[in-house]
Parts: structure tokens; C-alpha cells; sequence
């Protein structure tokens, strides 16, 4: 029995024959011309001025919170229910994370909680659209507004994605994509930091190169980082840009066809087909196991482990992450949802190379584990 790894790439474009160009005239480093196609062809496809391309979606948070002048003092509010990395970000430059809870049913932030969360301190909303969804912007757009918050738009999992017909990554002052291999578009690593604002783009550029400076290169008035993306990486995302009209149809084609199969599984809650500004791109298929199923996700896994099928955990809310016990920064939080979606939540196996035949041996097993 073969294993099905919880995500396998598809690189079946034009990957090889950039690589190879790469190699043939030596443009291997950051300084190769596919790194500048790659960011103006994704800046075009999301409608976005500037593209920055980075070594990974975590530094481009990094970058986005420096870049926007959010430091000690100031406040970011964002979902619990995410990657560490988007809390990380806000901690590092000496600001505070403050959380709200998710909707049962889309898994995003709930909105409804923000503006309760609002101080004089507040500085920014960070948006994560999660899964497959995107967060409802609208009422979040009119809260920066009226509080006049800047915006930071981490859509790392939504290439292709759209809320109400306009291009996730495209709302706010700064977005953010991840190319990690699980991603619709992948460059192994990588990531990319999109904005509007011409100076915000030179401040990040800057600081994705270690902050030299035009004229007088090892003299820094600013501590950067060197998070350039090598050539050889935009190569692989150029081609795999190229793709992401089939990658979407494909990934919402193995959506509809695990819910047509789970679908009268007792106990399991299945991820929402669309909401009324968006329909789901299937980042992954995640599962939430009712209340009412006497285990959690933890068991379930362990158990299609035993059949070599690969599944990840639910992210774990930041409000809850060991890291930041001692920094006391969420004492006496409670968001009820996200605990229990991230411990009783996991998704099965969906990368883009996935086949049917894989997805109804998964089906299967999961089925008969549920029994």
C-alpha cells in the first residue's frame, strides 16, 4: 500500500525548461531577470503596482509590520486561529497581538468581534483568510476607515482566489502570499509582498536586502534582513503562475468531489462550498469532528497513519501557544471556537497531484474510521 502524502506539488509547466535557463547562463542568484517577471506578473494578476519577492511568506509578514512603522506601544489585532508566524511577526517588533475569535462555520476570523477590540493603541487589522475562504473584508475595509487602521492582508493561501469578484491579495496597504510547496503556486520556499503604495514597496525592497543603501552600500541606517528569493525559485513560480487558472479549477473539481463522498459521514463537519461573496478554493480540506464523536482530531490521524494516509493538524490559536505563556500577552483570553475547532479540526490529503483514486481510498479509510 502506498502512502498519500498530505500534499504532493504538481510541476508538470514549463519548470524544467525555466530551471534549465537558469543554469545555461548562470543567473542562479537573487539578481536573475525571472525574480523581476515573477513580481510584475503576480503584482498584474492581483492588480496590485508592486510586487517584492521574498525568501518565504513569514519574513514578508516580518517586512509588512516594519514597513508600516508598527512597533512598541502599538497594537495589531488578528485572528487567534493561524500560523504562528502572523503573531510572530507583531511580537518581534515589539508590538502586541491582540485576538478574536473564529466564525464555527467558515473558520476565519469572525469580524463581528473587532471593533470591540479596538483601543486608541490599535494600529492595524491583520486579515488571514483561512483554508479556502476569504475573511468578509467589507466590514473589516470599513473599520480601518472609520478608525483609520492600516490594513495588513496576509492571503497566503489564497492564489487565485476572490472576495466579491476582486483579487484576494489585493485589499489593504500591504498583502502577502507564501510559495511553500503546499500552496497552489510553489517555489519551494518563497514568498511575496504586494502593495500599492510606492514608498511602502521601496521601504520593504530595502529591507529584503539587509538595508544597503544606494551610494554608500555597507554603511546601514536601518537593520533589514536578507530575505532576497533566488532566481532558480521565481523560475519554478513563473511557471507555476502560468498554471493557476487550472490549479484553482482543479483544486475546486477535488473539493466537490471529497464532499460528494464524506458527505453522509455522521459527525463530521465539512468545509463550507461558498459563502455569498466567494466560493472555496479547497487550500485544503479540512474536517471538524463533532461534538457528539466520542474522540478528537488527534485519534483520527493516528489512525489514518496507520493506513499511510497523511493529514495535518488544525493551526493551534495563538492565544494558547506555549511561546508566549511567559510574555503574558493573553491573560485570561478565551475564544471558544477556535479551541475547539484546533482540537477536534485536521485536513486529509490535498495537493494539486493528487489523484481520484487516491481521494477514494482516502474516503474510504476515513469513512470506515469514523464508523
Amino acid at each position: 500500500m502506498e502512502p498519500i502524502p498530505v500534499n504532493e506539488p504538481l510541476l508538470n509547466g514549463n519548470e524544467k525548461q525555466y530551471l534549465n535557463q537558469c543554469i545555461d547562463t548562470g543567473w542562479i542568484s537573487s539578481e536573475g531577470s525571472f525574480v523581476k517577471q515573477l513580481e510584475e506578473n503576480l503584482a498584474a494578476r492581483v492588480g496590485r503596482h508592486y510586487g517584492i519577492a521574498v525568501s518565504n511568506g513569514s519574513v514578508a509578514l516580518d517586512a509588512a509590520i516594519v514597513a508600516l512603522q508598527i512597533g512598541p506601544g502599538d497594537e495589531v489585532i488578528l485572528p487567534t486561529f493561524t500560523i504562528i508566524s502572523c503573531a510572530a511577526a507583531i511580537v518581534r517588533a515589539g508590538a502586541s497581538p491582540v485576538v478574536v475569535d473564529s466564525d464555527p462555520i467558515t473558520w476565519n476570523m469572525d469580524v463581528n468581534q473587532i471593533e470591540d477590540k479596538i483601543t486608541p493603541r490599535t494600529k492595524a487589522i491583520m486579515v488571514v483568510h483561512i483554508y479556502g475562504l476569504p475573511v468578509e473584508m467589507e466590514a473589516v475595509l470599513a473599520l480601518a476607515d472609520k478608525y483609520g487602521l492600516s490594513i495588513i492582508e496576509d492571503a497566503a493561501e489564497m492564489h487565485g482566489q476572490t472576495y466579491n469578484g476582486k483579487p484576494c491579495g489585493s485589499f489593504g496597504d500591504i498583502s502577502t502570499f507564501s510559495f511553500y510547496p503546499n500552496k497552489h503556486i510553489t517555489t519551494g520556499e518563497g514568498g511575496m509582498i504586494l502593495t500599492n503604495d510606492e514608498q511602502l514597496a521601496e521601504h520593504c525592497r530595502s529591507l529584503r536586502n539587509l538595508c544597503f543603501q544606494p551610494k554608500k552600500r555597507f554603511v546601514h541606517n536601518e537593520l533589514g534582513w536578507n530575505m532576497r528569493m533566488s532566481n532558480l525559485q521565481a523560475a519554478v513560480g513563473v511557471a507555476q503562475l502560468e498554471q493557476l487558472d487550472e490549479f484553482i479549477i482543479r483544486k475546486r473539481h477535488m473539493g466537490q468531489y471529497y464532499t460528494k463522498m464524506l458527505a453522509n459521514i455522521p459527525g463530521l463537519q465539512l468545509p463550507l462550498s461558498q459563502t455569498e461573496y466567494a466560493k472555496n478554493i479547497y487550500w485544503v480540506y479540512g474536517v471538524v469532528l463533532k461534538d457528539d464523536v466520542p474522540f478528537d482530531a488527534e485519534e483520527v490521524m493516528a489512525r489514518l497513519r496507520e493506513y499511510k494516509i497523511g493529514t495535518r493538524p488544525f493551526f493551534w490559536p495563538m492565544h494558547e501557544q506555549p511561546v508566549f505563556k511567559p510574555m503574558e500577552l493573553f491573560d485570561k483570553i478565551s475564544c471558544p471556537v477556535a479551541e475547539r475547532i484546533a482540537r477536534r479540526g485536521f485536513y486529509i490529503p490535498s495537493g494539486l497531484a493528487l489523484n481520484e483514486e487516491q481521494m477514494e481510498r482516502v474516503a474510504t479509510v476515513l469513512t470506515e474510521v469514523m464508523k
